[in-house]
């Protein structure tokens, strides 16, 4: 468990680091419109961390993913809480290596990459309400398309890993691209789909990152609760279609029995 959680600290850490470099540049690369740049990073990267990770300790790298695998029984409650320590720890690491090296002028226009709703130097931005409604919303689209799969163990050997990693990674920049255009807002850094990323830079940076900073810790663990009581109702068997059902205005079989039908009916009155 303690290897596990260190894969998970140095996981952690190393995603901020990469991921969020890699969101300050397509930010910052004076392309017309970028929401389609941001996506892409985030579905590649998240792609490449899963791959190597989920093997060595499941590929949390996110309290969410922790929270649902504790609800589902997929790890056990000591378990999560020691991953999630790890994963803040290691948010607080990356960031804190990024701020090192990152240029103060970025740092300070992006808000070091952290999760805002009304960034710096912008008098308005996202009301916490509609962000936390957003965050909600994506977090449970993640975890319905995501993690729906990669808990299904027969389905995920039937896929095999490079392609649960490819959908959850896909489900992950889909929920990016859908933050970043609904709202159509100045300062707001889009959903956050994980609160230690959220948390390590608001204590390095500060500033307007603490505004509405507990939208990105409620709204996905609301997602994970809704989900939770949802996936407990959905089939626990795949759909089998079976040899005779017919669409309702497929009347072909009906016509058939018809005659049949009748002939029984009228014996059984005589």
């Amino acid at each position: 468990m303690w290897k596990a959680a260190l894969t998970e600290l140095t996981a952690t850490a190393s995603l901020m680091f990469t991921l969020t470099t890699s969101i300050v540049a397509c930010l910052d690369s004076h392309e017309t419109d970028p929401k389609l740049l941001v996506p892409f990073a985030v579905f590649i990267i998240a792609f490449l961390f899963l791959v190597v990770t989920v093997p060595l300790s499941g590929g949390h790298m996110s309290p969410v993913f922790t929270f649902i695998g504790a609800l589902k029984g997929v790890v056990t409650l000591t378990r999560a809480l020691i991953y999630v320590l790890a994963q803040i720890i290691g948010s607080i690491i990356g960031f804190f290596i990024l701020k090192c090296v990152i240029d103060p002028k970025l740092a300070y226009t992006y808000s070091l990459g952290g999760c805002a709703i009304d960034g710096q130097g912008v008098s308005f931005g996202v009301k916490p309400q509609n962000a936390l409604l957003v965050e909600f919303t994506c977090t449970f689209v993640v975890l319905f398309v995501g993690v729906t799969l990669a808990f299904d163990k027969k389905r995920s050997r039937e896929l095999g890993l490079p392609m649960v990693c490819l959908v959850v990674a896909g489900s992950m920049a889909l929920a990016v691209f859908v933050s970043l255009t609904v709202s159509g807002r100045a300062g707001y850094a889009g959903v956050g789909l994980n609160p230690a990323r959220c948390l390590g830079p608001a204590l390095l940076h500060g500033g307007p990152l603490w505004h509405g900073h507990w939208v990105f810790w409620l709204g996905p663990f609301l997602a994970c609760m809704v989900y939770y009581i949802v996936s407990m109702n959905l089939p626990k068997v795949d759909l089998i279609w079976l040899e005779g059902e017919h669409d309702v205005y497929d009347n072909t079989s009906f016509s058939k029995d018809l005659p049949e039908q009748c002939n029984a009916g009228f014996q059984l009155q005589v």
